[in-house]
């Protein structure tokens, strides 16, 4: 056990961070992010069975993300039930339709056709598993007094990138899902009021044959800028 230190009336503990030499430090980057590089987003799943312990150890890893004032302000639904990944699917697709027929611009059907992408969202019920990202605004206590979370979204969107990273890690596919309004999800899980849903991932093993768009990431010139 770590020696607690109080500091005023706050428990602490050492940090022992492991480090590197500088050699093993450059490798170790370029090697993870080589790796990282591989990740693709996947609209083609196999419904291949995942063991639920795997699912749990990525969100667990999830979970380590920073928050604001570690509030962690997220909870983490995790579907597998056929009947409610279709109710999910069918409402998701309702919403998808109006998107791409009444709601997108031009500019973002033409934005969106190299990726050749519909209102169709078959992966939501062939996927072993949906996770389904809820924010959560505030918390109440014991004696039901309202208490504010902060950085909610930005706290969600670090965890969200932890577990895509957990995912990828894990041998398994996921696709970033955000049919808009996702109000429906809130109703469909009997969600309570202090959350929201931020994202739905659909995760599992790619299918055998697993096409993604032949698209290029920004290169190095076109992402940092030196001062």
């Amino acid at each position: 056990m770590p020696e607690i230190k109080i500091i005023n009336g706050f428990p602490f503990i050492n940090y022992a961070k492991e480090t590197y030499d500088a050699n093993e430090m450059l490798q170790k980057s370029q090697s993870f992010y080589e790796w990282m590089d591989t990740r693709r987003t996947v609209r083609n799943f196999s419904d291949k069975a995942v063991a639920k312990e795997v699912v749990e150890n990525i969100i667990m890893t999830a979970s380590t993300a920073p928050s604001g004032a570690h509030k962690q302000p997220w909870t983490f639904c995790v579907v597998s039930d056929p009947v409610i990944k279709k109710q999910i699917r069918e409402a998701a697709e309702q919403e998808e339709y109006e998107s791409y027929n009444n709601r997108m611009s031009e500019e973002w059907l033409h934005d969106l056709a190299p990726l050749q992408t519909d209102w169709h969202k078959p992966f939501l019920e062939i996927a072993p598993y949906l996770i389904i990202v809820f924010k959560r605004s505030y918390e109440f206590d014991e004696a039901n007094k309202k208490h504010q979370n902060y950085y909610v979204t930005e706290s969600c969107g670090i965890a969200c990138g932890f577990l895509l990273a957990a995912i990828h890690n894990a041998g398994l596919a996921a696709l970033t899902h955000t049919p808009s309004p996702m109000n429906f999800l809130t109703k469909l899980l009997n969600r309570p009021e202090n959350e929201k849903p931020f994202l739905l991932i659909p995760i599992g093993y790619a299918a055998e044959e697993c096409l993604v768009p032949d698209i290029q990431r920004k290169k190095i010139g076109e992402l940092i800028v030196e001062y």
